[in-house]
């Protein structure tokens, strides 16, 4: 199956570019920073044979409607459950990647009703020294004005050189189009790091799966193990290579690790 179409909902201040896909229980799939619904392109076909999908385009990026914040994890939560509120979906399971993650970890704190299970891929539960350092950098980088150079760092930085290597159009950027505006980038950076959830993770309930993998360089290992160790009952595994977009660059053994899980009881 391919990435379904996304359609508008409308939310009068602003609107969200979303789709469904599959049937079955309802999953959420959510972006990490760069927020579109197409990063999930690779778990599309095998996560839609068990599934009902909801992807969407995080307010601000790709079709859902331009917005330059302010930003924030809270915000961006508040936005899913809207979501899942127009598609009349009561309670579901959640696959959150990274910044996804972040808005996972604010959902099953906050309204731990709305979800079954929850899957915090590649993500952190407070920003650290190295955390903050990397988005600083990133932020400056964009500031330059050269979105081409920011995608081309991303890439970098996200996918193992392997898969760089293999994959050498990653290293032909984008341009702007692939970029929100720079008041959007720099909200979106500075919400992520203001998340802060670590003291409260010992209260989520919800059932919880932690996956990285061990050469993730944007959240590193020991992010997830820290995750994993303070939410109860949490599992925990590490992928021995994908680094942080390993939805993308080891679907073959990502999206597995992940279904056995939802599908698991």
């Amino acid at each position: 199956m391919a990435m379904p179409a996304l359609h508008t909902e409308d939310f009068g201040s602003y609107q969200l570019a979303a789709a469904k896909a599959g049937n079955g229980p309802p999953l959420l799939l959510i972006a990490g920073l760069g927020g579109q619904a197409e990063f999930w392109t690779k778990q599309i076909a095998p996560l839609s044979e068990h599934f009902s999908l909801i992807l969407h385009d995080h307010r601000g990026t790709g079709a859902s409607s331009a917005y330059e914040g302010p930003f924030s994890i809270a915000q961006m939560a508040e936005d899913v459950l809207s979501l899942m509120d127009r598609y009349e979906v009561p309670k579901a399971s959640l696959v959150g990647h990274s910044t996804g993650g972040a808005i996972g970890q604010y959902i099953a704190l906050n309204h731990p009703d709305r979800l079954d299970k929850l899957v915090l891929s590649a993500s952190w539960s407070q920003p650290s020294a190295y955390f903050s350092a990397l988005f600083d950098l990133r932020l400056r980088r964009l500031e330059t004005g050269d979105p081409k150079a920011y995608t081309i760092d991303g890439a970098l930085r996200g996918f193992p050189a392997w898969y760089v290597m293999e994959t050498p159009q990653l290293l032909s950027g984008g341009g702007p189009a692939q970029v929100p505006s720079l008041k959007t980038q720099r909200g979106r950076i500075e919400a992520i790091l203001q998340h802060d959830l670590k003291a409260k993770l010992g209260t989520i309930s919800v059932p919880t799966f932690v996956i990285c993998a061990e050469d993730d360089a944007i959240t590193p290992r020991p992010r997830s193990e820290e995750i994993a160790r303070e939410i109860p009952g949490a599992a925990l595994e590490i992928l021995p290579t994908g680094g942080h977009f390993a939805p993308q660059a080891v679907p073959g053994t990502y999206t597995p690790a992940i279904l056995n899980f939802l599908l698991g009881t």
